[in-house]
């Protein structure tokens, strides 16, 4: 199966769902913990049907889900299908998709020690590292960490988050956070990501799919 690129997941016109990190996520608005759990029952019974199956997280008034093809580490036509086929369940169940509600996170180590530095957080956090020797969960519960080469000089910045969002989710989020007194550092790489700093210049980075490989 062939993995679809940002444009390619964008033509297929998903309505209610986001590409973000190298899957798409939507947040079902179900109001209710019965009826998010009588959604993820027909949810799974469909899964199972097309021998695809969803990471579905299960709350009080809503469900979010994720879906991605582990074999070729991102989206591909099976997850699309089951997309269409969890958004008709939705529809039939009279319940909203929120694909802005949704963002996916990562924590950024800035450092010029990656290697020496990997295998303790590797041994902290119980995560293994993946072909491009970043940190994932095995379980899929905690943020992925990737480890960016700084230099050394004093002082700088070590730990960042990057928070992945739909596209047009960026701009208000850039408000919002100058709103709440933060700057904006750093647009030259957009739309593929923006840096940001709060009051006392700890940084984070929204990011999207777009103009990436």
């Amino acid at each position: 199966m062939t993995k679809l690129t940002g444009p390619q997941i964008a033509q297929e016109d998903l309505a209610g769902w986001a590409y973000l990190l190298r899957g798409l996520h939507t947040r079902l608005r179900t109001g209710t913990f019965a009826a998010g759990l009588a959604l993820v029952d027909a949810i799974g019974a469909v899964a199972e049907e097309m021998d695809h199956h969803p990471d579905l997280d299960l709350r009080y008034t809503h469900v979010d889900v994720r879906l991605t093809s582990h074999d070729t580490g991102g989206v591909t036509g099976r997850d699309v299908r089951l997309a269409r086929a969890i958004s008709a369940l939705a529809a039939d169940a009279g319940v909203r998709l929120d694909s802005a509600a949704v963002s996916a996170l990562e924590l950024g180590l800035d450092t010029p020690a990656r290697d020496s530095v990997r295998p303790f957080w590797a041994a902290v956090l119980a995560m293994e590292p993946d072909a491009g020797d970043d940190l994932r969960d095995p379980a899929g519960a905690l943020p992925n960490v990737w480890f960016q080469a700084s230099g050394d000089e004093e002082p700088r910045q070590r730990w960042h988050l990057d928070v992945w969002v739909e596209p047009e989710q960026v701009r208000p989020r850039i408000d919002a956070a100058v709103a709440a007194g933060g700057r904006l550092v750093y647009e030259d790489e957009a739309p593929q990501f923006w840096v940001l700093a709060d009051p006392e210049g700890n940084h984070a980075c929204l990011c999207t799919w777009q103009e990436r490989d």
